[in-house]
């Protein structure tokens, strides 16, 4: 079987498919602000409105622990907005 995109594979249906691929790209830009920040984790936790812990698996990137709705939400308390492009 052929895929389009590895969420594809990961996914059972296309929305699966496109909801897993905007949460690994918000995931990522979050990563990437918050190597580019200063603070503790404590300190960076608190900025994004997450536990210590949680913060934790999202710089390990675990994805699964993320819905769509906390990671924008991260990202708003970031101080960044979410903009979509139809395709």
């Amino acid at each position: 079987m052929k895929f389009h995109s590895v969420f594809d594979a990961l996914a059972d249906t296309p929305a699966q498919s496109a909801n897993l691929k905007l949460r690994a790209e918000l995931l990522a830009h979050i990563q990437d602000t918050l190597a580019d920040m200063d603070g503790t984790q404590a300190e960076l936790a608190c900025v994004c409105g997450l536990t210590q812990p949680r913060l934790n698996d999202l710089l390990q990137g675990k994805i699964s622990k993320f819905s769509l709705d906390a990671l924008v939400n991260i990202n708003a308390n970031l101080g960044m907005e979410v903009g979509l492009v139809f395709a």
